[in-house]
């Protein structure tokens, strides 16, 4: 695990184990996971995304609490993922990262509650599985326009983005953050020390 240039994001490489047969790896490993973040990850949904190549995803984040931990992974073909930090007032605020996951490398990127997601398929066709710690709930889920330019993402030049009608329709970052449906980072910071600390809920890190 390797933690990106924003808090609580992390890109993961598997040790991947090959001979004539094919090849193995270990895909998700929840203890690592526990021993970076302080607590146990619960897992609520697992959702397969397949998508065209140009096909863009996201910037999507859920309110906190409960917000939407998101483990991701590209399957088959090949996508561009991007993390993006929605929390206002955090140190990163407006920064986003972004990893090329693949068939090949198989590596995975894990992006803490409160923190905003979006890929793009860079193949013909791109299959993504993402593992989420809260399950999809319309009223608290929220987006930002990918292709803010006070966001300026670089996403591929060859690719013409395709995007959904809501995710097209979608505010900036700063009309998302005038309308008041940004997490905040204390709040972000808050709820991860509560599931740190709180032994009731079964998510206390191992010893």
């Amino acid at each position: 695990m390797d933690p990106l240039g924003i808090q609580g994001a992390w890109s993961i490489t598997p040790r991947i184990h090959t001979d004539d047969r094919g090849s193995f790896l270990e895909w998700f490993r929840p203890t690592d996971l526990a021993l970076a973040l302080g607590y146990r990850l619960d897992i609520a949904q697992a959702n397969c995304s397949v998508s065209r190549r140009g096909v863009l995803r996201g910037v999507h984040f859920a309110d906190v609490p409960p917000g939407q931990a998101k483990y991701i992974s590209c399957l088959h073909g090949a996508i561009l993922d991007v993390v993006v930090d929605v929390r206002v007032g955090s140190p990163t605020y407006a920064r986003w990262e972004a990893v090329r996951l693949d068939d090949v490398n198989r590596r995975s990127v894990f992006l803490a509650e409160g923190l905003g997601h979006a890929f793009m398929a860079l193949t013909e066709q791109a299959t993504a599985l993402y593992l989420c710690s809260a399950p999809y709930a319309p009223g608290r889920e929220h987006g930002v326009h990918p292709l803010d330019p006070g966001l300026g993402i670089a996403w591929p030049a060859d690719l013409e983005p395709v995007l959904s009608a809501k995710d097209a329709a979608a505010p900036s970052l700063e009309q998302a953050r005038l309308a008041g449906i940004l997490p905040g980072y204390a709040s972000c910071q808050g709820y991860a020390a509560q599931l740190q600390h709180d032994p009731a809920d079964g998510q206390s890190a191992p010893a």
